[in-house]
């Protein structure tokens, strides 16, 4: 693909001397396939990885669609955490020191509310805040958006998993119809389309596939003995050592044998089937979706609805009983441009299963041996931890709080926090391992609301 230059884009003098000075020349993919309808004032949703030159992109446009003179919120760009908004006022303040006079404002949860008060009361052309700070000063009549006419979602899709679609609904509210929308997502899950669907008009879609993308599966049969059955799926387990697998059994009974052997073999698993109560299938799916659960053991009806976008590998005990549901099984993973893996362990007299289902695929498969164990016959413990507080929508508990009591002062980096899900009575925020005393500390120690509620670590 031949290299574009920034010098192609109907942009002013000044922003060409700034990429200039900064030493871009020619365009990255997104930049390349976004920059025309951006400057061209379309919505567009540009999907790419982190460092595919994203904020460059969507920063051009708006300081192309500025007015200087006109003192006002011009923009507003919307990021899931403190550090990726520093970031992106930083790139933006980067671009634009060409241009006099231009004033970029960062408001964000976890830093003192009175000093972003005072700044807001000398106003700013653009606006660059996390969703909790930037609603908490909307309510409270600090920060005024009827003159905006482009707004940015950066990584949308972390915004959405951090529990902020409500808190975005609420500031969309408030911005001009008629302004211009750009949504930047790593990946694009229905979540993502959902919320596009209501903030956006005719958007261009971009997407730039990784360097590394294969959206390819793995797949595999293996040839057991039915009595090594449970020894090839930890086996498999330790040579993988998947992030979020799912294995499929095809009773409950066999869901929950599995599931307990694993946990007794220092796995991190659980069941899920059609006899758990409510509020142990939520939270369990909580604990997947957020990383801090690494083996989720189900039947078939009670996996239906599950959306994970991240999953590293699908195991199935024994063949599914029904061709179409196997390819329904395998097509979990291997999504939003990864590589998955997919496994089937088939008994000695399950074979003719595997014909059934090449021929409703269309393809020839063939079982092979188990390889044999690699090197770390070890279980292993999930990247993140679950804290759950004793608060939720009842209690007004908002994502913004959660956050900002974890990265306020002395606190943890947002970087260490992850999905963070409000239900009626009760929340859920996943932190790294390595964070996760500090945080509970934190949350222990400190107020959501002005009030104190409990915090507990949640361990299967």
């Amino acid at each position: 693909m031949q290299e574009l230059k920034f010098s192609s884009l109907a942009l002013r003098p000044e922003l060409l001397q700034s990429v200039a000075s900064l030493g871009y020349s020619a365009m990255t993919a997104i930049q390349a396939e976004s920059l025309p309808p951006v400057l061209a004032g379309k919505d567009v949703i540009a999907q790419g990885k982190t460092g595919s030159g994203k904020t460059v992109a969507f920063a051009l446009g708006l300081l192309a669609r500025l007015n200087v003179k006109r003192f006002a919120v011009q923009s507003l760009v919307l990021c899931p955490t403190r550090e990726l908004a520093d970031q992106v006022a930083k790139e933006i303040r980067k671009l634009a020191r060409s241009i006099h006079n231009i004033k970029v404002l960062t408001l964000c949860g976890g830093m003192p509310f009175g000093p972003q008060v005072g700044s807001l009361a000398h106003g700013a052309h653009i606006v660059v805040g996390t969703p909790g700070r930037i609603s908490d000063h909307l309510r409270k009549g600090n920060l005024q958006l009827s003159e905006v006419h482009s707004l940015v979602l950066d990584e949308a899709d972390r915004m959405l998993d951090m529990g902020f679609a409500e808190t975005l609904d609420e500031i969309v509210a408030e911005i001009p119809v008629s302004r211009q929308t750009l949504l930047f997502s790593a990946t694009y899950p229905d979540t993502i389309a959902k919320v596009a669907s209501r903030v956006m008009r005719d958007p261009v879609m971009v997407t730039v596939k990784s360097t590394h993308d294969t959206s390819s599966i793995e797949q595999h049969f293996y040839s057991i003995n039915d009595a090594n059955r449970d020894q090839a799926v930890m086996q498999l387990l330790r040579d993988h050592r998947p992030d979020s697998a799912v294995i499929f059994c095809n009773t409950k009974r066999e869901t929950a044998a599995l599931a307990e052997l694993l946990r007794n073999k220092g796995f991190s698993a659980a069941a899920l089937h059609g006899d758990l109560e409510q509020r142990d299938r939520d939270r369990t799916l909580v604990m997947f979706a957020n990383k801090s659960l690494t083996v989720l053991v189900a039947t078939d009806v009670a996996a239906r609805g599950l959306d994970i976008d991240a999953l590293d590998a699908v195991i199935n005990y024994q063949p599914a009983r029904d061709s179409e549901v196997h390819v329904h099984r395998i097509g979990r993973t291997g999504r939003a441009g990864n590589s998955g893996l997919a496994v089937t362990l088939v008994g000695e007299k399950e074979a003719f299963k595997v014909a059934r289902i090449g021929q409703y695929a269309g393809q020839e498969y063939h079982c092979e041996p188990l390889p044999g164990a690699g090197g770390d016959s070890s279980s292993y413990l999930p990247p993140m931890i679950t804290l759950q507080i004793d608060g939720g929508k009842k209690q007004k508990v908002r994502p913004g709080d959660i956050l900002g009591a974890l990265t306020g002062a002395d606190g943890i980096a947002g970087t260490d926090v992850g999905k963070i899900q409000i239900f009626d009575q009760s929340a859920f925020v996943a932190v790294r391992r390595k964070a996760s005393d500090e945080a509970l500390r934190k949350l222990s120690a400190g107020k959501l609301k002005g009030r104190s509620f409990r915090a507990r670590r949640v361990t299967k």
